[in-house]
């Protein structure tokens, strides 16, 4: 392994003395500033089992027990950035359904691949890289649950599911490109805590739109239940690929009993005829790939993690509560959240007659054709 930067042999130095050295790997935290990685650095820095916490992000965060480095993940200084870290903990990933998708794709994909190359050249032996359940697919054929072994059969048309493909080809590919790096893949459930994606906006419809004859399976994953198994992959206790959700999953009825929220049912064709065209003109932000998340399950067992010892702190039941008190008063139609008084008038008029004016247009077609 490379000599630690200087930076980091400090840091360790400030630990000896009076006190007892704190025996653990030395991590670093890309996305380090918000979200998932701001929680993940505070849990790790409060730990007492990890050495010293490298936080790189593109801004400072709030973790001031840590060693921050703000540069974009990119850019391939980052490799100075690693030399003395154990494992790296890549975090710093775009699936803002805002993002333009080419601008998306070029910060996650690239980035990764720098983070994967950098840390190999800093001899780093651990790299923990979190993707999404979502790469299974939603299929009607899917088991329920799935294995962690499981084909990986998403295609990418729903929201950044294309990126995520390729971060998990970068991670199958890595350990015989730089030989002696261990990769790790982490792949939650649907995420809730803070988080905003298409299946979050589905809660915040005044209608749950469900697709006829779909078969929907509800399996959340809280961010703190994703931190520990996080916190797991980098004390290494398990590796491999990692699936990680809530135990069971809830059907659809028990989604709407739960939530107060009434269904808008409507065929496949129209369902998702309607999806693709909003989506084109530029009415929604999320393609009608989304949509499948919806209508079949892709719930994971999280069998490895389970054998490891880990177990959720969060019920699917739960977590549903939470991201229902989460996302109260906020307003989203066909995928759109709508903003202040007009604009969400008129926005829930415009998605609203798009929707239901191509419900309309198939159920003139199909009267016309049993007249016939």
């Amino acid at each position: 392994m490379s000599s630690p930067d200087p930076q980091v042999r400090a840091a360790r130095n400030q630990t000896t003395g009076s006190s007892p050295a704190v025996r653990g790997p030395v991590v670093a935290v890309t996305g380090a500033a918000s979200g998932v990685g701001a929680l993940l650095t505070a849990q790790l820095a409060a730990s007492g089992q990890v050495k010293q916490i490298i936080a790189i992000d593109e801004r400072r965060g709030e973790c001031a027990e840590a060693l921050w480095h703000i540069l974009d993940v990119r850019d391939p200084a980052i490799a100075d950035k690693l030399r003395g870290a154990d494992v790296v903990v890549h975090l710093a990933l775009d699936l803002d359904l805002e993002t333009d998708p080419a601008a998306r794709t070029a910060y996650n994909v690239r980035g990764t691949q720098t983070v994967l190359t950098a840390a190999a050249a800093a001899g780093v032996h651990r790299v923990v890289l979190c993707t999404s359940a979502m790469v299974y697919g939603a299929l009607e054929d899917n088991e329920l649950p799935l294995s962690e072994d499981a084909e990986l059969r998403a295609t990418a048309e729903a929201t950044g599911v294309g990126d995520l493909l390729e971060i998990e080809r970068l991670a199958r590919r890595a350990p015989r490109a730089h030989p002696g790096l261990n990769v790790t893949v982490v792949r939650p459930a649907v995420l809730v805590g803070g988080t905003d994606t298409a299946l979050t906006r589905y809660f915040e419809s005044p209608r749950l739109l469900v697709v006829a004859g779909s078969r929907p399976a509800w399996q959340f994953c809280h961010v703190e239940d994703l931190c520990s198994a996080l916190e797991y992959a980098v004390l290494e206790k398990v590796d491999g690929e990692l699936a990680v959700g809530c135990d069971g999953w809830l059907e659809q009825e028990e989604v709407e009993e739960l939530s107060g929220i009434r269904r808008m049912e409507l065929p496949s064709a129209v369902a998702l005829g309607a999806a693709a065209r909003l989506h084109r003109i530029g009415l929604t932000p999320s393609p009608a790939g989304d949509l499948a998340y919806t209508m079949y399950p892709w719930v994971v067992s999280g069998s490895r993690l389970h054998d490891a010892g880990w177990r959720p702190r969060w019920t699917n039941e739960d977590v549903l509560a939470e991201l229902l008190e989460e996302v109260s008063g906020r307003h989203t139609v066909a995928g759109r959240r709508l903003g202040r008084k007009d604009a969400t008038a008129a926005g829930a008029a415009g998605a609203t007659v798009a929707l239901l004016g191509a419900a309309a247009v198939v159920r003139r077609a199909r009267k016309a054709r049993r007249r016939i």
